[in-house]
Order: C-alpha cells, then structure tokens, then sequence
C-alpha cells in the first residue's frame, strides 16, 4: 500500500499515478484510465482529471494508493 500527502485540496488522477510512480508519462497515465484499469474508492473510473481528495483510495495493477 502506497500513502499519499496531498499538498492542496486535490490532485488530478493522472498527477497522482505519476507521482507515486505506477506510470512514467502523463500519456501513458491517460490510456490506464480509459482502458478501465483504475478504480477510485472500489468503482473503475474513466475520469482522467478527477479530483483525488484525503481519505480515497485509488486501485490499479495490485497497488492501492490512499491520500492522506
């Protein structure tokens, strides 16, 4: 399991699978969210810019990321 800090209020779903290292581009961060392979608090989410607050928990490839 991952911790995250968020630093503001929110970061982007796509900021956030960079940040924690899971993809290395934001491209590459787009095609894992449209294909289904990331779920946001247990429901597959296809929003590339959702808004990731304290207390989600983010699934994808047998990692769970949860912002704190």
């Amino acid at each position: 399991m991952i911790e995250f800090k968020v630093t503001g209020d929110y970061i982007p779903m796509i900021q956030l699978l960079k940040a924690t290292h899971l993809v290395s581009t934001g491209g590459e961060a787009q095609i894992v969210v449209d294909e289904g392979e990331v779920k946001y608090n247990g429901t597959v989410d296809h929003r590339k810019r959702l808004k990731v607050r304290k207390g989600d928990v983010v699934e994808f490839r047998d990692e769970k990321i949860t912002v704190i």
